[in-house]
């Protein structure tokens, strides 16, 4: 049987006591591999390039580049890794730009090791992540959609459940064996339906109305 390919890891924080303890616990999981650190955005999109992790661990605060624009540059470069904000911050202005910027994921700086790297598996195998208390605060928060559920079709709801399991178009599709562009069909009808902006809003809506957990 083929030995597993370790997840490769970098770890992007301006505090190096914050990158040594990242370092000390992943080191001793048999199945991650933390290939380099940075201790800002720039250096970290530097690094993206040269190194082509797998999962990226980013803070959003830091001088100079900070967690967001380092997202903004590695789409432009059309980075592949996945990227998983750990930070101290939980406000939604700091969140919801993160997300959209094209985050995998947001946990808080205080989560448990064990955690942490079940996040990095999730997000590494294609979910979108976010820790209860991270999610509490968009949703909390979060104005639209309303009551528009009904408006749904079953076929849309199947849809929704999955965009809010962190499923690209081409995986929902194979799921429900539809063509893409039937998918992303779906996908504008129900952004338009619930007065969402984006899948990020989506997938908080399916969870706070119940279409997922």
């Amino acid at each position: 049987m083929p030995e597993t390919k370790a997840i490769r890891v970098l770890i992007v924080d301006d505090h190096q006591v914050v990158r040594r303890g990242l370092r000390t616990f992943l080191e001793v999981q048999d199945d991650i591999e933390v290939v380099g650190e940075a201790a800002d955005g720039s250096a970290g999109v530097a690094a993206a390039e040269e190194l082509r992790p797998d999962v990226i661990l980013m803070d959003v605060k830091m001088p100079g580049t900070d967690g967001v624009e380092a997202l903004g540059q590695l789409r432009e470069r059309d980075n592949a890794a996945r990227v998983l904000i750990v930070t101290s911050f939980t406000e939604r202005r700091t969140i919801v730009p993160a997300l959209r910027a094209g985050a995998a994921g947001y946990v808080h700086k205080d989560i448990d090791p064990d955690a942490l790297a079940g996040a990095i598996r999730s997000v590494h195998a294609g979910h979108v992540l976010l820790q209860p208390e991270v999610a509490g605060a968009l949703l909390a928060q979060e104005g639209g959609g309303g009551g528009r559920g009904g408006s749904l079709t079953d076929r849309e709801r199947e849809v929704l459940a999955l965009i809010a399991r962190g499923r690209a178009n081409r995986e929902i599709a194979r799921a429900l064996v539809l063509s893409e562009k039937t998918v992303k069909t779906h996908v504008s009808n129900i952004l338009m339906k619930l007065d969402l902006a984006d899948r990020t809003q989506a997938a908080l809506w399916a969870v706070r109305h119940g279409i997922a957990d």
